[in-house]
């Protein structure tokens, strides 16, 4: 069957060549944009409730991950298994105490992964350090927040930190053997055609070894559920989402792996588009898109240089 993208999934068949699953953690991280360092408001689209299965958890980081085992190995036949440190941001505590946390994984033989997500700004030499420490025995992944290479998306949506900041971080990361993922959102607000290709066209040329792309939605509580209701803003049709995922695609390499390409969330939390739920739907329409198009994922690439 045609490959037109490079999925997450694809890449842990090529590593581990046994089925894999990524188990989403909740330990307890605050994040610099939510207590008061930087702001307390938070970003305009935060809800975790939205995103996180131990959102309000009061299980111990050992019970999310026995319990996740156990699921997956169930539904899924799963095998083997990637910590994916999920809510807040995971590098946002002192050197010693991600360690603690981290060491977790060494207690269950069948992780083989350790994911970590973080915002550009948390992270410096001790605690990559500390990440990089990991890599002789796990397949290590930083994920940084970037959502758009635009400042002024970026000072929209309360981010709190520079596109800059986000590339000095990669380069930085880069120079170990920790892999890179980037997470962007396409149809934020103010935000045209181009200006979204752009973020691919600046995130192509980084050392950069995966891409998460999600669709801009709307989560029930957040700053962005009042501007919606008050008609503040437009959301992609799912349609227009799919063209734009092809153009982005296209112009990335044919090796970065693409981590995701859609978001869910919780019926009880997502205000609009209820369209994002239709999550095989969606991959479907990209791979009839490019069949459409004849062309692939890194198509359009430029290079790195």
């Amino acid at each position: 069957m045609q490959k037109y993208y490079y999925s997450f999934k694809d890449y842990l068949a090529q590593q581990f060549n046994t089925r894999v699953h990524r188990i989403s953690l909740n330990a307890g991280f605050s994040c610099p944009n939510r207590d008061g360092t930087l702001s307390s408001q938070g970003c305009v689209f935060c809800n975790e409730k939205g995103f996180s299965h131990f959102a309000e958890t009061n299980f111990a980081l050992e019970e999310q991950i026995g319990k996740s085992m156990d699921i997956f190995r169930y539904r899924f036949k799963a095998n083997k298994f990637i910590a994916y440190f999920q809510n807040g941001s995971n590098t946002y505590a002192d050197a010693k105490d991600l360690k603690k946390k981290y060491d977790v994984i060494k207690t269950f033989p069948d992780i083989v992964g350790l994911m970590i997500s973080t915002r550009p700004d948390c992270i410096d030499k001790e605690k990559l350090d500390l990440i990089q420490s990991y890599t002789d025995k796990y397949d290590v992944w930083i994920e940084y927040g970037i959502q758009s290479i635009h400042d002024r998306t970026l000072d929209f949506i309360n981010r709190k930190h520079s596109a800059q900041q986000f590339i000095e971080a990669v380069e930085q990361t880069a120079k170990r053997n920790i892999k890179i993922s980037a997470h962007v959102i396409l149809g934020l607000p103010g935000e045209s055609k181009s200006d979204m290709l752009k973020t691919a066209d600046v995130l192509a040329k980084l050392p950069i070894t995966g891409v998460k792309l999600h669709v801009m939605h709307i989560l029930r509580d957040t700053k962005l559920h009042v501007l919606y209701e008050q008609g503040g803003m437009k959301l992609l049709e799912s349609q227009e989402y799919i063209d734009i995922v092809c153009d982005w695609l296209e112009r990335i390499s044919s090796d970065c792996v693409i981590m995701r390409l859609g978001a869910i969330a919780g019926r009880d939390v997502l205000i609009a588009p209820k369209w994002i739920n239709l999550k095989q739907n969606m991959l479907q329409n990209i791979e009839l898109e490019f069949k459409r198009r004849g062309t692939m994922q890194g198509s359009k690439y430029k290079g790195k240089g």
